[in-house]
């Protein structure tokens, strides 16, 4: 079993009184399994907070052992064999017979097979009525039904899916207009349901669309980002079986509602946005609640204030931040992720890793084993990097703070004639050039080397020479042209007048003496 589904089925163990049964229709293992890890569970008392501080190995290691698994069966077509079955003098002994006839090692035991078959009968039995608690059961659904609004700039016709929420008890309709049926939409339609209602239901029920189910099936997989909705709300998803309409059966009445006395009357009308929408609807939705029931009294909208509002969980203190889940991502000898075409990093020790990233509108988290290890402001340009520093190895940290403004701070420190030197080495050039960066970070070792009271001697002498190179300091430090620069050089006394003496005429003339 996965950890994602260890975490589910653990979490509904302790949130729930769910059946094993029920659990393990949820969570997609044996009623056995659940049994077995509540053994294990009343064995240790663990609440949900700290089964989401606790990350996937420790988890691993307190309630999965390894275990073997047996070979898959092969499943027979039961429609097909339900069908013969309607024959008369058939028997299910002859069909078990003839379908382990065609391959004996994988096929199904005859009780397994039996068992198999009269499930699936169950399943194609007449439908009857359900009886829901006050809070128990939300059904989600769109609708076939779409509302037409116009770009306000290019008059272009585009059109609004219509999101139609029903609780299970007294029946009341929420409705909202959104751009598409994509996971970002879905997620916000949810949130501003479980607002309208002003607390959350123990089971959502939506239909098998790819937002909310990933793998539709029999044992369908949960979209993560909407799961984590539900971890954040507290409550717990049900998908609708395919192709089995009366599962959401008040998803479908409530879509015919909405449809009928909402989109209709509003296709009528002209809209530019799909905020425009939203606000004619709010009238509409309150004559929709408040229309009388035919079979009792009372409407929706009073049956919902007296006998359900109570009876919702809570709201959670802070919204959650929508965003989409992107699994499995390697972290590459450069300890960054790519995702939408930007790079991101993450902590060096994580290299040859896999990580989990939710990519939100403002930002981009990452995480490892369930552990949140990065948090990057998110960024649309494509083919660029986001670094933080602190992910960088210490050596990696020290080469990427080498810019024109480190060696500028650095050289402050020292003198003036170190600053002047400094400032040469990034003349015409870019602040983060690699050759000024080479030649300041000489200029960093001769001063180590040398001490800086010198070396600002030394760069005084290049100065006043204008020779500003990191070789000319090194030069007069290597031959203490610093340290006689400070002596005081003797002065030459004028030569006596003599006529054996040849000024500067004799040889500008070339030897020729003026008379």
């Amino acid at each position: 079993m996965s950890i994602v589904k260890l975490r589910r089925l653990l979490r509904l163990l302790i949130i729930t009184n769910y059946s094993n049964r029920r659990i393990a229709v949820i969570v997609s293992v044996s009623p056995n399994t659940v049994k077995f890890y509540r053994k294990k569970l009343m064995a240790r008392t663990i609440s949900v907070e700290q089964l989401n501080k606790v990350n996937d190995s420790q988890l691993k290691s307190l309630f999965i052992q390894s275990t073997k698994h047996s070979s898959e069966k092969r499943a027979p077509d039961w429609s097909f064999i339900h069908q013969l079955m309607q024959q008369k003098h058939q028997t299910l002994i002859q069909l078990w017979e003839e379908y382990r006839s065609i391959s004996p090692d994988d096929a199904y035991s005859y009780s397994q097979f039996t068992h198999y078959y009269r499930r699936y009968c169950k399943s194609i039995d007449v439908s009857m009525r359900q009886y829901y608690q006050p809070g128990e059961i939300c059904f989600v659904d769109f609708a076939g039904k779409r509302i037409p609004w116009f770009d306000k700039e290019t008059l272009e016709e585009q059109w609004a899916e219509i999101y139609v929420g029903v609780l299970g008890y007294s029946q009341l309709i929420f409705a909202v207009a959104v751009r598409s049926q994509k996971l970002e939409d879905w997620l916000e339609a949810h949130q501003k349901m479980l607002a309208f209602y002003g607390g959350v239901p123990q089971v959502i029920v939506p239909d098998n669309l790819k937002s909310a189910v990933t793998t539709p099936g029999r044992f369908p997989d949960i979209n993560h980002s909407y799961h984590e909705l539900s971890e954040h709300y507290g409550f717990t998803i049900e998908p609708a079986r395919v192709r089995r309409p009366q599962d959401k059966s008040l998803a479908e009445i409530g879509v015919l509602l909405v449809t009928r006395w909402i989109t209709v009357v509003l296709k009528r009308r002209k809209f530019f946005s799909i905020a425009e929408i939203n606000q004619a609807m709010i009238v509409l939705l309150e004559q929709l609640n408040r229309r009388a029931f035919k079979r009792y009294e009372g409407n929706r909208e009073s049956r919902f204030e007296e006998c359900e509002k109570g009876k919702l969980n809570p709201l959670p203190t802070e919204p959650l931040e929508i965003g989409r889940w992107i699994h499995h991502q390697h972290v590459t000898r450069d300890y960054h992720i790519y995702v939408l075409g930007h790079a991101y990093s993450v902590p060096y020790e994580l290299i040859n890793q896999y990580v989990d990233v939710k990519v939100c509108q403002s930002k981009v988290e990452i995480h490892f084993e369930h552990t949140l290890i990065a948090v990057h402001i998110r960024s649309f340009a494509k083919g660029g990097a986001t670094t933080e520093n602190s992910h960088r190895p210490k050596n990696h940290q020290v080469y990427a703070q080498q810019s024109k403004e480190h060696f500028i701070q650095w050289a402050q420190s020292i003198g003036e004639s170190a600053l002047a030197l400094v400032i040469a080495q990034f003349e015409n050039k870019p602040d983060f050039s690699i050759n000024g960066c080479r030649a300041s970070n000489q200029l960093q070792k001769l001063a180590k080397q040398y001490g800086n009271a010198r070396f600002e001697s030394a760069c005084g002498c290049a100065v006043k020479i204008k020779s500003m190179t990191v070789s000319s300091v090194r030069s007069i430090l290597q031959c203490h042209l610093d340290e006689s620069s400070h002596k005081e050089l003797p002065v030459q006394i004028q030569l006596p007048l003599h006529h054996n003496v040849r000024g500067a005429e004799y040889y500008f003339n070339g030897g020729q003496v003026n008379e």
